[in-house]
């Protein structure tokens, strides 16, 4: 679900085109488990530095025909504002994050809190790997940040991997290291964040999903 776009500020190799946030709906045997919530709504500071135009969890829910009340479990890849903003619409569903993702939360200039430590949320912290659904599994994918994970999502064909920013588009998956397509030069800590796309490889993957990148990598089928 293609659920908004920033303008990236002037001097950052991504600056110029709109920068896509994504996020992923998995329909399971016991529900449906939400990767990412994007962008929340309402922030002077977010507004002024980077334009979001948002659209509504709810809205990009049901344009796949999902209903809110579905879902019955979240988890965010890490919490910066664009990937956390909309956790305040599942009160009472468990929201999964790493622990030491969560640490940073009232840090300046990390996220907006206010879209993320909401009374009546039920985080889930995890230190580590964690099935959260029948099929899906969390992975810690340090790197962009110190807590990052994505998802593991088993299927009968195979081994489906939502990257979240792990990996930040289909064309850094498939080798180019560009920094307008690469968050290698961007990560929090570079080495573990090659370290987490090796990771993610060994896995051998079927299909990779990111969450900045609507384009979809598929395993050549020979």
């Amino acid at each position: 679900m293609h659920v908004a776009d920033v303008r990236i500020p002037a001097g950052d190799p991504r600056a110029g085109a709109p920068f896509p946030i994504v996020a992923h709906a998995v329909i399971h045997r016991d529900g449906v488990f939400l990767f990412d919530t994007g962008i929340g709504i309402g922030n002077a500071e977010v507004q002024e530095i980077f334009s979001p135009r948002t659209t509504p969890i709810a809205d990009a829910l049901a344009a796949v025909g999902i209903e809110v009340d579905d879902v019955t479990g979240v988890a965010n890849c890490h919490l910066h504002f664009d990937h956390s903003g909309q956790n305040a619409r599942f009160p009472g569903v468990p929201i999964y994050a790493q622990e030491r993702e969560w640490r940073m939360v009232h840090e300046p200039d990390y996220t907006i809190p206010e879209w993320v430590d909401v009374p009546g949320l039920r985080y889930e912290l995890l230190d580590g790997e964690a099935e959260v659904a029948p099929g899906l599994r969390l992975l810690p994918t340090p790197g962009h940040t110190a807590g990052h994970q994505s998802l593991v999502v088993g299927t009968d064909e195979g081994t489906v991997v939502l990257a979240g920013q792990s990996v930040q588009t289909r064309a850094e998956w498939l080798g180019n290291a560009d920094e307008a397509t690469s968050g290698e030069h961007t990560a929090a800590d570079p080495a573990a964040y090659a370290r987490s796309i090796g990771r993610l490889r060994a896995l051998d993957p079927v299909h990779v999903h990111f969450a900045h990148d609507p384009a979809v990598w598929l395993r050549d089928p020979s």
